[in-house]
């Protein structure tokens, strides 16, 4: 990112922090095809699942950062394996990207990327670069997210949202990949890599999956128990690949709930529902700055 265009980027962030999360909802998606470029702050990526096409795809969501008034965005499908290193991007990089509206998902916040259009532009690597963009877009409420979706299949989809209080972390073990997830991984794996020449890997469940247990904020909250899929338990079960089912379970713990959740931690929660299930919310990741 150059200098000039970083400095309307830390203008435009001071305009939003004015206005705060609008309460009417994603816009619409464009009538026509047209690919649009769209500029968003990386703050999702979420835990790769099988794909006959792909071998694994991913869904990875943002803040838009090039409109005055804030609004989220889910990117899929991304295929991370077959990444060029230059196209690789991390979490809480600032990109642009050509897009189309994904017409085959209701959820306005959805859009189809070319990714061979993708540039990053700069990473904000400090938690008081991204409060700036992403605490004006605080929730409290996810039992209103959770009403308003039942109410209408495109309702906002995608959110940050601030527990009252955390209960828990459960993790158990991973079930192993469905019939059908395991179909995907077999047609991809059997068909030849014309480009590289090299034999497909498949896809390896992880060995454990995990859930919030939280309260949100508005009275009368119940509690909501949300299953995690961040790239990042997925990713941390990997680098601890040598230890023990116990001491596996022990260390997802103590990196999702006694460091991420502790007393000294802003804590909120990406969240975001399905497609097919729109009632359905799970924690994408993780906010957790200093408070």
């Amino acid at each position: 990112m150059t200098t000039y265009s970083y400095l309307r980027l830390e203008a435009r962030v001071t305009q939003m922090s004015l206005f705060g999360p609008s309460g009417s909802g994603p816009d619409p998606k464009p009538v026509d095809d047209r690919r649009v470029r769209l500029q968003l702050l990386i703050t999702v990526k979420a835990a790769p699942n099988p794909s006959e096409k792909y071998g694994e795809t991913v869904c990875v969501a943002g803040l838009r950062t090039d409109t005055l008034r804030t609004s989220w965005v889910r990117l899929y499908p991304i295929n991370f394996r077959h990444l060029d290193s230059d196209e690789a991007f991390r979490k809480y990089d600032i990109v642009s990207v050509e897009a189309k509206p994904a017409r085959q998902d209701q959820r306005r916040e959805s859009w189809k990327p070319m990714m061979d259009t993708l540039r990053k532009e700069h990473q904000l690597d400090t938690w008081k670069s991204r409060r700036q963009l992403l605490d004006p877009c605080v929730e409290d409420s996810m039992c209103r997210l959770n009403r308003d979706a039942q109410a209408r299949p495109d309702a906002q989809s995608l959110a940050l949202v601030r527990p009252s209080e955390v209960r828990g972390f459960k993790v158990t073990r991973h079930e192993g990949w469905t019939p059908e997830e395991q179909r995907k991984i077999e047609a991809y794996v059997s068909q030849p890599d014309l480009f590289s020449g090299r034999s497909r890997t498949p896809l390896q469940a992880p060995r454990f999956k995990a859930a919030y247990h939280y309260r949100c904020h508005e009275s009368g909250c119940r509690g909501h128990k949300q299953h995690v899929i961040d790239w990042e338990l997925v990713a941390l079960q990997r680098r601890l690949h040598g230890y023990s089912d116990a001491a596996l379970a022990q260390a997802l713990e103590a990196k999702f709930l006694d460091e991420m959740c502790a007393p000294g931690r802003d804590v909120a929660f990406y969240v975001g529902n399905q497609a097919k299930r729109v009632h359905t919310f799970s924690v994408l990741g993780v906010y957790w700055p200093k408070r």
